[in-house]
């Protein structure tokens, strides 16, 4: 019955209103200066929308960093519309205030342009899925309410509803702005996180492990500012979250354990360079990859293959792995071949030598290429040639491959013959008779 009743009350308000405005000059002066104002706002947009695209559209000598701020704030174009009918509104309002001391009918038509800007924003300019949602489930709605001039009866109700969480007290409209507050804080600080991210990962003349400690620092900054931030608009005493201080913990304690331990192997990793985004790494359980991205909580391998392993950074840590693609070093690889009996071994190695040298990626330091004798096999003798390259012998490098192709042809060229097994059969007794 309530309900009815404030309904009832709210239609008379706005029928007198609406009659009000229909039946009095000013408001009809009021109407003309909102048609003038959007009119001159679409000649103005069109004008000056051209001449702000044109400036803000990056060249291709733009650096990557100032290109992406350049495209970001093209998207807000669509904005400029209901922002300057939004000015020249405010403008003829004070003008209807001066001449006819009311401005009412002027100030709904703002409130109006501020509805169209909001919706403009989430339909054109937000591409997030999340802020869409966001937007059109809350922020939309708030901007028709405020259109209505029902806002400041909407914020007193959910200023004076409160919510209680142990100690702490929390209104509604606190936790609303927190919602709408936290979402736009961290998209910008996503986005910011990420251009910082591009521009510093395209330092060339910074070490990668610096490259990627000053990211985590940067990434860190970022969103510790927006959490205090937040709290700050929340109306959160700071003071206040030290009663989660024993929670949290005994969450370290025990279910954050992994995660704290894995944050901070992360660091160490950065700090101490033993593994660094575009090493080739092989784990002490045999799997082995690149390192493509080293997060906050585990380290990405691409093996050769095309999978990715996500390995906890704590394991980089505690377990044994080999890094093959330490700056400043090669890498020893072995070829196995055989050749005849009747071949004179003491020419072997010479020749071998000589064809792998000329590898074009085969090393003379720390070693020369170096053939060894390792046996004597059931069908021939067995050599080894060891040979240093810069390089993992996978994926785009068949390094052995290679030699053993250079092998082949330069036993060949030399007469020398490669065994294949030969297998002597002895039948007891007669033979069948067929």
């Amino acid at each position: 019955m309530d309900i009815q009743a404030k309904a009832l009350e709210y239609w008379n308000i706005g029928h007198d209103l609406a009659l009000n405005w229909i039946t009095s000059p000013a408001a009809w002066s009021q109407f003309a200066v909102l048609v003038l104002a959007y009119l001159l706002a679409v000649l103005i947009n069109r004008k000056l929308g051209k001449t702000l695209r044109a400036l803000l559209t990056p060249s291709d000598e733009t650096r990557p960093i100032f290109a992406s701020a350049m495209n970001m704030a093209l998207l807000f174009l669509p904005l400029l519309l209901p922002l300057l009918a939004y000015g020249f509104t405010a403008i003829g309002e004070q003008a209807t205030r001066a001449a006819f001391g009311s401005g009412d009918v002027i100030a709904f038509g703002k409130r109006i342009f501020i509805f169209l800007a909001v919706k403009r924003l989430i339909n054109s300019v937000i591409y997030s899925p999340f802020l869409k949602l966001l937007g059109k489930y809350i922020f939309i709605p708030l901007a028709a309410i405020y259109a209505l001039g029902l806002l400041p009866t909407l914020m007193s109700f959910l200023g004076d509803t409160n919510v209680a969480i142990g100690n702490i007290n929390f209104s509604l409209l606190a936790i609303l702005r927190g919602v709408i507050a936290g979402s736009i804080l961290f998209w910008l600080g996503r986005w910011s996180n990420d251009q910082s991210a591009q521009y510093i990962r395209a330092q060339d003349d910074m070490r990668v492990p610096t490259r990627e400690l000053a990211t985590k620092a940067v990434e860190l900054s970022i969103f510790g500012a927006c959490f205090l931030l937040l709290m700050s608009i929340m109306g959160i005493n700071l003071s206040a979250l030290a009663v989660f201080g024993g929670a949290i913990g005994v969450g370290l304690g025990f279910g954050l354990q992994k995660i704290a331990s894995n944050f901070i192997s992360g660091i160490i990793l950065l700090l101490e360079g033993q593994a660094t985004v575009g090493d080739f790494v092989e784990l002490d359980g045999g799997e082995s990859g690149t390192i493509v991205k080293m997060l906050s909580r585990a380290t990405i391998l691409e093996t050769y293959d095309g999978k990715w392993i996500v390995v906890p950074n704590e394991d980089f840590i505690t377990t044994r792995i080999t890094n093959w693609s330490d700056a400043g070093s090669g890498n020893r690889y072995e070829a196995d071949f055989s050749v005849s009996y009747d071949t004179d071994i003491n020419k072997v190695p010479a020749i071998v030598e000589a064809a792998v040298a000329t590898h074009p990626d085969v090393l003379d330091s720390p070693e020369k290429p170096d053939c060894e004798l390792r046996g004597f096999g059931d069908s021939g003798i067995d050599f080894c040639v060891e040979f240093w390259v810069e390089g993992i012998d996978d994926g785009k490098n068949k390094y052995t491959s290679d030699v053993l192709f250079l092998i082949w042809n330069a036993l060949k060229d030399n007469g020398i013959e490669i065994p294949y097994p030969h297998r002597v059969v002895e039948i007891k007794g007669s033979l069948p008779k067929t």
